[in-house]
This record gives C-alpha cells, structure tokens and sequence, in this order.
C-alpha cells in the first residue's frame, strides 16, 4: 500500500489568508516544474528502500493526492505526464487520485471531463465561502455562482467523489451568515465537506489587516459557535462526522466502527499515521524513523533536481515515542478513533499501558471513552481536540 502527495505550489493570484508554499503569477514556470517533478518521481522510483507496513491501515485504497496551491492550472497533458511517472510508486488502476481544484479555474465541463478520463476520480473544491464580497477580501477568484457551476459541471462528467471546503470565523462573519452557508451547501446534496476554522497566519495580508485594526473576525467565543452549529445542522441533515473538519454522506455498506466510503483515502492515511512519499517544492513526506521536506522554493528545486541530486532541504529523526504520540494525535481526529489493535501493530505497546495515567484523566474528564476494542473523542472532546492531544506529548 503506497501513497503519494504531489504538490503543486502554483496560483493565480495568492489568498490574503494563505502561508503555504505558493507562488502566484509564475505561470511561465509550470513547464519545467513538471519536468523536475517526473524526474523527481524517478529518483524515488530508483532509491525507495521497502516502505514499511501499516497493518491496522490495509483496507485504504492507494493514493496520489495533487495538492497545492491550485493543482488545476495543469493542463490536462501535464497531468497525464505526472501520473505515467507515479505509476511505479502507486498502482493507478486501483488508487484514488485527487485534485485540489479553484472553482475559479476549473468553469468548463472539457477540461473536467479530460482530467477524469485520466483516472483523476476524486475533486476537493476550495469554496470557502458563499458571500461574494468576502471571497474578494480572501483574494479567492472565483464567485459564489461559478463554484456552484463548476460543482455541478464535476457531477455531470461522472465525478462521484467531489468535496468542498469551507472555512468558518471569516472576517464580518456571523451565526446568520454561516447557517446560510451551511443550508445553501447542503441543498446541493454535496457529498463530503470539509469545514475549518481560519488561522491567522503570521506574514499574510490578512494577519496584517486584523492586527492593524482594519479588519476584524468572529472571538472564540463565536468561532466555536459556529463549529457546533455546523455539527447540529450537518447531523440533521443525515451527514456522518467522521473526522473533527470533515462530514460525509454515508453510503450503503459503511459501518460506524469503520471509515466511510466516501472519507479521503489519502487524508485517512495520514490519520492512521501511515507512511507517504511526497514531491514537489515544499512537500513532506513520512517514512519512518523520519519525515522529510524538499526544498521550497521553485528555482532552487528545479536546480537540484537537473543536477541530479534529490531535492530534500531537511529530514527529521522521530523516535518510537513520536511515532507514539502522533499515532494518537492523528488517530483521535476520528470518530472511529484508535483501536488497540492499530496502536500495537503501528507502535509495538499496548496502548492502556503505554498511555494509562492520560487515558483515565481523560476518561474521568468525559473527553474520551473507551471500549474493549477502542479509544475515541467524545463530543465534548471534540471541541477541545488540542487540549486532549497535549496528553500524548
């Protein structure tokens, strides 16, 4: 079982809000990353040592995951290039493969109809918001209706598996404004959803805005409001909470002691702490005893990578106790959350020994509840995930 993160750092016009590794207007610089992307793809092909196994983790499907940035500037011939060169890390036929896509730059149902026919068979749709004048005030490109078109356009080109992200806690946003969002979005029959509250990054325009007065967002207070508004209106409306930021439609089959069919394959590995091969300028990548991170800027890793060298800028050692620690961390984010027997085979402990004295403070705090088969995040828990993950630290 492989999976792999491809990512792609390019955009438009970069969001007010965004501290990833983009890079906006550098449209002329698509060609050759591509080209150092699958040669990149080969050297992993050439130097991967036997990818450690994650028993508890077997019923995940492989998977290639185009992130970014806005991975649908690629043409669809660009896409195809990349995917012939990940062959040998992921069997195609049988992966999920996703891409994160700009409404903005996917309007037209040609070019979604080209990418799936390349076996692109999953879309994460970055919507964030429904009101027009705050998607220009996060920099977004795209309106409310061209989102709503090019969700429809996926849907009529055969994708089944489409999810849209949202983020709540946006500047001038109220309870009003965000129980719109919700019942508009839920009127499309979408279904998988990712909810997120936004983070004031440092070193973005709008961390500069909100900190010089100009712009103001919801309190906590307000934020965690919204978040419980999104879980009683999406439990309403039939939606399976299966992750603290995702909900999914069940479909026939699925069982609650096991992850949805329609959850995120890829995001599922990370939840389960599994391994992952990463490319790309910028990308992290997981292959224990480490993680490692490529270089970020586009020149540099396209340097690199023509001079023959992997373009890794940095590897972090983990020891048995962060495999531990994120194991729990990662895991508890489900609402299956970890079993026993996934934390033995991933760690090598039992986890009531390993982690005792947090468990029962834990438990006695109602933040989680355990079962002879499992631990999980109660609903109280859920709303104060960070202060029960500390506890694995």
């Amino acid at each position: 079982m492989r999976h792999l993160y491809i990512h792609i750092p390019f955009c438009h016009r970069r969001c007010s809000y965004c501290d990833f590794n983009t890079y906006a207007n550098m449209e002329h610089r698509i060609a050759a990353y591509v080209d150092a992307l699958c040669t990149e793809l080969a050297m992993l092909r050439e130097s991967l040592p036997p990818l450690p196994k994650s028993p508890a983790a077997a019923a995940l499907r492989p998977s290639i995951f185009f992130g970014g940035g806005t991975p649908s500037m690629l043409t669809p011939a660009q896409i195809e290039r990349i995917l012939t060169a990940a062959t040998a890390l992921v069997p195609l036929e049988t992966a999920e493969i996703s891409l994160e896509a700009n409404p903005g730059t996917v309007l037209g149902r040609e070019y979604l109809r080209a990418i799936r026919s390349l076996g692109v068979n999953r879309l994460s749709m970055g919507v964030q918001s429904l009101h027009d004048p705050t998607l220009r005030v996060l920099g977004r490109i795209h309106t409310a209706a061209e989102a709503k078109a090019s969700y429809l356009d996926a849907r009529a080109v055969g994708f089944e598996s489409i999810n849209l992200d949202f983020i709540f806690g946006l500047p001038g946003q109220d309870l009003a404004d965000w129980q719109a969002t919700l019942t508009e979005v839920i009127s499309w029959d979408v279904d998988h959803l990712a909810l997120y509250s936004l983070i004031l990054e440092e070193n973005t325009p709008l961390y500069a805005q909100v900190t010089a007065g100009r712009v103001q967002v919801p309190d906590d207070d307000l934020t965690a409001a919204m978040y419980e508004l999104a879980m009683d209106l999406l439990d309403k409306a039939g939606y399976r909470h299966y992750e603290i930021s995702n909900w999914v439609r069940p479909q026939p089959g699925d069982r609650p002691d096991a992850p949805p069919r329609l959850a995120c394959h890829h995001n599922l590995a990370y939840w389960f702490n599994s391994d992952y091969l990463a490319a790309g300028a910028g990308a992290h990548g997981h292959l224990f005893p480490q993680r490692y991170a490529n270089i970020r800027s586009i020149d540099g890793y396209i340097a690199a990578v023509q001079a023959g060298h992997r373009p890794i800028a940095e590897t972090i050692p983990l020891t048995p106790a962060d495999l531990a620690a994120e194991t729990m961390m990662m895991g508890l984010r489900l609402d299956i959350g970890v079993s026993f027997e996934h934390f033995a085979a991933r760690v090598g402990d039992d986890l009531t020994e390993y982690y005792g004295t947090a468990l029962h403070e834990l438990m006695q705090h109602g933040l989680i509840a355990i079962d002879d088969r499992r631990v999980w995040l109660t609903e109280r828990g859920r709303m104060v995930g960070n202060h029960v993950f500390a506890h694995f630290l």
